[in-house]
């Protein structure tokens, strides 16, 4: 069987860490946007982290956001750039800290872009410290002991936290299985077709293995997402809602 990448990825060599779940969301997000027709439309906003690698990987448009601001920015663009398809890549430390205010009041605004946010539960790129998404008892290099819940709360689940907002699209997939990605693609095309129809914010996690921070092998790192975290973040279609 042969397997041919996406026009809108390159041939230049990627930066991922063997086993890292980015080059295959990052596959997905492209392939939706190849199969859509939208390849001289489309603007991806990316981070300054892991997501970031995509800016030399693709022959589509990308902007280069501030940490934590793909979101917010996203939004800008899209507000310039009303009928682009406007996507922003970021992960759970940026999504969900230094950028939540943004990540909330997007959603409470209902702009008309999707996000698409990697949870692998650390910051990746910069040595593996401990996240919004970090799992109790979870040990990374700033909880050399585990997580501690009353040190450091729960983790943050963003379906209980976007799930009561009147947004277009929420979703959240993993990158564990064939049968996942596969079903992570459909909540990516269901995403951008429901921002293309002017519906308001679209909204897709994916959990996503990072055998160098968690120190496990790639096999054994898709085994965690599906025995411990799938446990603590449920994977499904949360909110979805027609064009008012």
């Amino acid at each position: 069987m042969g397997i041919k990448a996406p026009e809108l990825l390159m041939s230049s060599p990627g930066g991922f860490c063997p086993g890292c779940g980015h080059g295959i969301i990052g596959r997905l997000a492209f392939e939706v946007i190849t199969e859509m027709g939208l390849d001289e439309e489309v603007i991806t906003v990316v981070d300054v982290a892991c997501g970031s690698l995509f800016e030399f990987m693709t022959d589509s448009d990308v902007v280069s956001a501030a940490h934590g601001r793909p979101i917010i920015t996203a939004a800008g663009v899209k507000r310039v750039r009303k009928n682009n398809p406007v996507i922003a890549y970021i992960g759970d430390g940026a999504a969900y800290s230094i950028g939540i205010s943004h990540t909330i009041w997007s959603a409470i605004r209902n702009e008309n872009i999707t996000a698409i946010v990697v949870n692998n539960g650390v910051f990746g790129m910069t040595g593996g410290q401990m996240a919004p998404t970090t799992l109790i008892g979870q040990k990374t290099t700033s909880s050399p002991y585990g997580k501690s819940q009353e040190k450091a709360g729960e983790p943050i689940d963003v379906v209980k936290l976007l799930g009561k907002i009147d947004v277009a699209y929420l979703a959240r997939g993993s990158v564990d299985s064939v049968a996942n990605i596969n079903k992570t693609k459909q909540y990516i095309k269901k995403a951008i077709e429901k921002q293309m129809n002017k519906e308001g914010f679209t909204f897709v996690e994916v959990l996503s293995p990072c055998p160098t921070n968690w120190n496990l092998s790639p096999i054994d790192s898709l085994k965690r997402i599906k025995d411990v975290v799938s446990k603590q973040f449920e994977v499904g279609e949360f909110v979805e809602r027609s064009a008012k």
